[in-house]
Formats: structure tokens, C-alpha cells, sequence
């Protein structure tokens, strides 16, 4: 049930940012729905284990964090940098369990998961800004690099 709900919430998000979000939360939206699917795929070839250490999450947070760190480095926002961190603590469950630290597989499974609760409302209310900019600037930079130019250090109107 706490799946399925799970689901619904994301996919309410997903939606949102993908119909009204600027490049940043479309970019997360991809990522948060590749990291979905691969998690999907990989429970239909292998069934879960968390009493040791979990390689195909590993596999799936690590390339989720790092999606997520970039864009946190090369978007005009605040929020991917949250996002990224969200997406470190998993890593550090994986950390805890590769050096053989004693935990429950509950306790593995619930620091597996329990972040990615935190990204649909986070990508809700980031593109709910973004909404907001839009209306009252009538523009929102995605991107480093995307300011116009009279707008940029040294540039004169």
C-alpha cells in the first residue's frame, strides 16, 4: 500500500513538473522516474535483499545521486542542491552495509527509502516557484549561463 501510495504521489509531481516546470524540474522529473523504472526492472530480474549489501540499489543511487549532483551544479536554482543531498543519503546506507556495520534489514531497507518521500513534494513546490517567477518576472533562467547578456557581470545593457 505504502508503495502504491508512493507511486500516486510521484506520479502527481512527475506530471506537474513535466507539464509546467522550467528545464531544472523536468530534468528531475526524468531522473526521479528513471530511478522508478530501474528500481521496477531490477525487482523483476532480482528479488530484494537487504540482508547484505543491495548492488543493484547501489547501482541505482549512485547513478540517481550523480544525475542529481549535476544538475544541482549546472541549474539556475536553489532546490537541486536539496534534491542531491536527498538523493547521498541512500549512499550512505550502502556505505554502512559494505563496512559490514551491524543493521537490521529493515533499518538498511527504510535508509534505502525513507528520503525519497521528501522528492515529490520538493519538485511540487519547486515548480510551483518556478510558476511564480513566470508570472512576475515573465521569465525564470533554467541554466548557469542562460542570464541574458546585459544581465551578466561586466556586460552593459
Amino acid at each position: 500500500m505504502r508503495s502504491a501510495l508512493f507511486i500516486a504521489f510521484l506520479l502527481v509531481a512527475l506530471v506537474y513538473a513535466l507539464r509546467r516546470g522550467g528545464g531544472p524540474e523536468r530534468a528531475m522529473a526524468a531522473i526521479a522516474a528513471a530511478m522508478v523504472l530501474s528500481d521496477k526492472l531490477l525487482h523483476l530480474m532480482v528479488p530484494p535483499e537487504f540482508a547484505g549489501l543491495d548492488l543493484g540499489h547501489l547501482a541505482i543511487d549512485l547513478t540517481g545521486a550523480g544525475a542529481t549532483f549535476l544538475l544541482a551544479m549546472i541549474a539556475h536554482r536553489f532546490w537541486p542542491m536539496i534534491a542531491a543531498v536527498l538523493h547521498i543519503f541512500p549512499l550512505l546506507a550502502h556505505l554502512a552495509r559494505a563496512l559490514h556495520v551491524p543493521m537490521h534489514p529493515i533499518a538498511y531497507l527504510t535508509m534505502q527509502v525513507a528520503v525519497s518521500w521528501l522528492v515529490p513534494p520538493l519538485l511540487i513546490l519547486a515548480t510551483w516557484r518556478h510558476r511564480r517567477r513566470m508570472a512576475a518576472n515573465g521569465s525564470d533562467p533554467s541554466w548557469h549561463g542562460s542570464l541574458p547578456q546585459w544581465t551578466r557581470k561586466g556586460a552593459k545593457p
